[in-house]
């Protein structure tokens, strides 16, 4: 009868993957919580205290590291190790079913105590995940719950393949060579920088054709942005680029989201009620632009919206899920080749960038918008009105994710709010500030501005209230503020400043 040891912080799955294992007539042996979970839902267990004959000790800090569990994972399959351990009382473990204290997440909570940060160290799960790796000619590690369901499939088949028990003891080395490099950049954060990634997929190109292009994962096995691709064509290095910076974007937003990515930025981002306004409202921003660009939706794309692009082509779209009139509509000839990438969810990881230069690299956290701290101040001698507050949350946000200097033009529109002008990625702000007036035309007045970085002098302010914005929010911080703010007043334009800037070279 086959065993497997089960012993998880995330419990994701844990129960209808245990079910599955009895259902195939496997013994369960578990440690403590998770012992306690699998009783609770009927299943039999063995505590691993019992099948040791040693209880868990010093508050939980041991319990599978014992030679009864170590050795059922590394014994080789030869007669001489089957004997030693009967002679021992013991017996050969198959599987292993194991994930980590959250050490990253605990440590990246405000405050934490490094008294805090210690107990999350997980000991016996690192063990635990290197010995079954170690062993995987004959042992199976699944240490990611989403690999649950492919391993019960297999064991259903008759058994997991030695290909597939590969592929998961590379992903338990990836995930404890991970989890030690937090461990030690926490500790001592002068230590040197160590990346591991894994190739996904050579590229048929980079930027440009004579260019050669590898795309790597954090994660071996890991799809797209950890996504996975329906259809169309492979995706190429331009793609990925723009998708990542198109779904930063969407997923920074709560409402029903949608942005228009061409170039690495957008060119158009709005938020509704209905998925299907969000589209049409991001597309009018700028539609020129819009032709070959890359969408993303902070929300599953539904029939409506996939209608909604009509005739326009679209590289890639990424969103949590697809439904079936949506995938139906983007299956036509036209969008045959439009890639599609399902998303798991809307978290951005990790939560740091690399960006490489000239003998080196530079790493920096994500810009996940203003800091918690952070506390605005309306600084003109007008107030923004209701309507105008809301455009301006929403353009300080959408101007986040667009090229420096970055200019966008925002108003409310179908219940919602969108862009109507953007401008960014000259080396001057005046020129952004015309750049967004120029795609906004008459929908420029009465909307807001919003700028990533302070005004150096007022000519940007003016140009903007020529184009018929009635409210603007920057960081301030300029030797010139009280200019720009003088060049508002004049203009009857209320003028919010945040303290906080939002580059993004």
């Amino acid at each position: 009868m086959p065993r497997a040891v089960l012993s998880v912080h995330d419990k994701t799955g844990l129960v209808e993957f245990a079910q599955g294992l009895t259902a195939l007539g496997w013994t369960l042996i578990a440690s403590g919580g998770t012992a306690k979970l699998l009783s609770e839902n009927n299943l039999l267990v063995t505590e691993v205290a019992d099948y040791t004959g040693s209880p868990e000790i010093l508050g939980g800090r041991v319990k599978t590291l014992h030679p009864a569990i170590h050795g059922g994972l590394l014994a080789r399959p030869t007669e001489a190790d089957r004997a030693e351990l009967i002679k021992l009382g013991w017996d050969t473990l198959d599987l292993v079913a194991v994930n980590l204290y959250p050490f990253e997440q605990t440590v990246a909570k405000p405050g934490v105590t490094l008294a805090e940060a210690i107990e999350n160290i997980d000991i016996g799960g690192v063990t635990l995940i290197r010995a079954a790796a170690k062993n995987h000619e004959r042992v199976t590690l699944v240490c990611d719950p989403a690999d649950y369901p492919a391993v019960l499939a297999e064991l259903r088949s008759g058994k997991v393949t030695a290909e597939t028990r590969r592929r998961l003891a590379v992903k338990g080395f990836a995930a404890t060579a991970r989890y030690d490099t937090a461990i030690s950049s926490y500790l001592a954060p002068d230590r040197p920088l160590i990346v591991s990634a894994y190739p996904v997929q050579t590229l048929r190109y980079g930027e440009n054709p004579h260019q050669s292009a590898t795309f790597y994962s954090f994660e071996p096995g890991a799809g797209p942005l950890g996504g996975k691709i329906f259809q169309g064509k492979e995706l190429s290095y331009n793609n990925l680029l723009d998708l990542d910076a198109a779904w930063k974007a969407a997923v920074s937003f709560e409402k029903p989201t949608i942005v228009i990515v061409k170039h690495l930025s957008p060119c158009g981002i709005a938020s509704a009620p209905a998925l299907a306004d969000a589209y049409r409202a991001a597309f009018e921003c700028d539609p020129v632009s819009a032709f070959g660009g890359v969408i993303a939706s902070n929300r599953p794309l539904d029939g409506a919206t996939a209608e909604a692009l009509g005739d326009l082509f679209v590289e890639c779209i990424a969103a949590t899920g697809f439904t079936d009139e949506a995938r139906a509509a983007l299956r036509v000839a036209k969008k045959k080749n439009c890639r599609l990438l399902d998303m798991p969810d809307t978290t951005i990881e990790p939560r740091y960038e690399l960006r490489s230069l000239t003998r080196g690299l530079l790493r920096q956290d994500v810009d996940m918008g203003d800091p918690a701290s952070t506390a605005w101040k309306v600084a003109s001698k007008r107030q923004p009105t209701d309507e105008e507050w809301t455009a301006l949350r929403f353009a300080w946000k959408a101007c986040q994710h667009v090229k420096s200097n970055a200019i966008v033009f925002a108003r409310a529109v179908a219940g919602g709010e969108a862009t109507v002008g953007i401008g960014g990625g000259q080396p001057n702000r005046v020129d952004c500030v015309r750049s967004a007036a120029e795609r906004a035309g008459e929908k420029a007045k009465g909307a807001v501005a919003a700028s990533d970085a302070f005004f150096p002098f007022p000519d940007a302010v003016e140009v903007a209230a020529k184009a018929g914005i009635t409210a603007v929010i920057h960081p301030g911080g300029s030797v010139r503020d009280a200019d720009s703010l003088a060049a508002a007043d004049a203009a009857g334009m209320a003028m919010v400043v945040t303290g906080v800037r939002h580059f993004r070279h």
